[in-house]
């Protein structure tokens, strides 16, 4: 689908006359990582679920032949970034401007959570709820990555086959997952093969990246948002601490905060109808629907 200047693929769950939920996913990573069983499950609820890839992954428009800059030097803004959190968060409106959805419930998750809550700051008229997953508020003194894991992870893992990317998925899982629940990696081999096969691309990450750390404290305008909001976090995240998320519930009028014991920076399959439970109830006070 063509929108703000470039193609984004996208799937759809569900009845199109149904209030809309727009998944934006996170660094690197594909919309199949929206787990085909949530998507579902919401769509039975009574939404229509669209999932997308974000530019420079999976088959939406990557940036080819565009240099990723060095990272450190774009956190020490002596680097820029090819593009920022902004251009991603125009993508996500232009996506639904094309589908002409109208208002939307947004659900974010890590970088799509800075995705989502640029978008709502920047065209509240596209946002009617904002569900935020292990994200933040670009503070840097809130949220911030286990220090054992910043040089590892974003170092990265130079892989030269599929199956070298599947174990790199698998192992990366076993470092930010969850602890307090089962490593499913049945399912983490199979999507980081379909993520392969759909558009393997070490450079799209770095240059998601930069966009991540050029990324702005948006702590300020959070303060101005009238949306109803829910912030999700796993209370074991060594990613995203979740004092991003606590930051998040704290700033947006009237949000709520639900932490979640043994979670990491993933998506467990254990929480998944706890999800659904509680994107749903969001979506019907949004909707002025009665519990």
């Amino acid at each position: 689908m063509p929108a703000n200047g470039i193609e984004i693929a996208y799937e759809t769950f569900g009845d199109a006359g149904a209030p809309p939920l727009l998944m934006v996913m996170g660094l690197g990573t594909q919309m199949l990582a929206w787990p085909d069983e949530l998507c579902e499950d919401l769509a039975q609820r009574g939404h229509y679920v669209v999932r997308f890839d974000n530019r420079d992954a999976g088959a939406s428009t990557h940036f080819d032949g565009v240099r990723a800059p060095n990272v450190a030097k774009v956190a020490a803004r002596r680097a820029r970034p090819p593009y920022t959190i902004d251009d991603m968060a125009d993508d996500a409106a232009g996506l639904v401007e094309a589908l002409e959805l109208g208002p939307v419930h947004v659900v974010g998750a890590s970088l799509g959570g800075f995705i989502s809550q640029t978008l709502a700051i920047r065209r509240p008229d596209l946002v009617r709820s904002l569900t935020l997953i292990m994200t933040s508020t670009g503070s840097r003194r809130v949220g911030q990555a286990n220090p054992k894991l910043i040089g590892r992870l974003l170092k990265g893992r130079v892989v030269s086959s599929r199956e070298e990317a599947v174990e790199a998925v698998v192992e990366t899982f076993r470092i930010i997952g969850s602890k307090g629940f089962a490593l499913d990696e049945e399912r983490l081999r199979e999507v980081g093969a379909r993520s392969y096969d759909r558009g393997h691309d070490p450079w799209g990450y770095r240059r998601q990246l930069a966009a991540v750390v050029a990324q702005p404290n948006r702590s300020d305008q959070l303060r101005t948002l009238r949306v109803p909001t829910l912030v999700m976090h796993g209370l074991n995240d060594p990613l995203v601490n979740a004092s991003g998320g606590m930051a998040i519930a704290r700033r947006i009028r009237g949000s709520r905060f639900v932490g979640f014991q043994g979670m990491g920076h993933d998506l467990p399959r254990e929480l998944w109808p706890e999800f659904a439970d509680h994107i749903a109830a969001l979506v019907r006070r949004a909707e002025g629907v009665p519990v």
